[in-house]
């Protein structure tokens, strides 16, 4: 099963497109199948089924932003990396097609804590905590650990609030926590 194909990656691209628009649980495989221009035979042999796709799904976001934090941030000091965090949360959130964060969205479709979905999320989230702290750490503030636990919960409530209300109210409300939180 090849991971570079391009009928792997239409399909991927097109379940991502679809997921993160729609839900998840709303798109069939035959719909996948369809946008993707391949067969179902192409799309199993890539896929042992739609969890697979899923999961699949979450690693490539998961990828992407690994791929813009590993890009961005070693040649910026760890003030200029938080500042860029909330500089992008806050373009994300005020972007068009804003449906909120993939991985919360997933988790939403996913309960189970130890089906492969939820495991690939919780694998983000350490990931992305363990960024935090480490930005935190080099800021030079006591307590990192619960710092990122607080950055972490920020920039979760505020993906949700961009998506229930005012994005760029949203986004003000977060730079200003932020700040709060690194000045406390």
């Amino acid at each position: 099963m090849s991971t570079d194909s391009p009928a792997r990656a239409r399909v991927l691209e097109a379940a991502t497109r679809l997921f993160y628009a729609e839900g998840i649980h709303a798109v069939g495989v035959d719909r996948i199948v369809t946008e993707a221009g391949v067969t179902r035979a192409t799309f199993y042999r890539h896929f042992p089924g739609k969890e697979d796709l899923v999961r699949s799904y979450v690693q490539h976001w998961d990828a992407q932003v690994r791929a813009e934090v590993a890009a961005a941030f070693p040649t910026l000091t760890p003030d200029q990396a938080l500042g860029l965090f909330v500089a992008r949360l806050s373009q994300e959130m005020c972007g068009p097609g804003f449906r909120g964060c993939p991985f919360i969205n997933a988790a939403a479709e996913y309960p189970d804590p130890n089906h492969p979905v939820s495991l690939a999320i919780a694998e983000h989230r350490r990931w992305l905590h363990g960024t935090f702290e480490q930005v935190l750490r080099g800021l030079g503030l006591p307590d990192p650990e619960r710092r990122a636990d607080i950055l972490l919960l920020l920039r979760d409530g505020a993906m949700v609030g961009a998506a229930l209300g005012d994005p760029a109210a949203v986004a003000e409300q977060l730079a200003a926590a932020v700040t709060a939180l690194v000045h406390t």
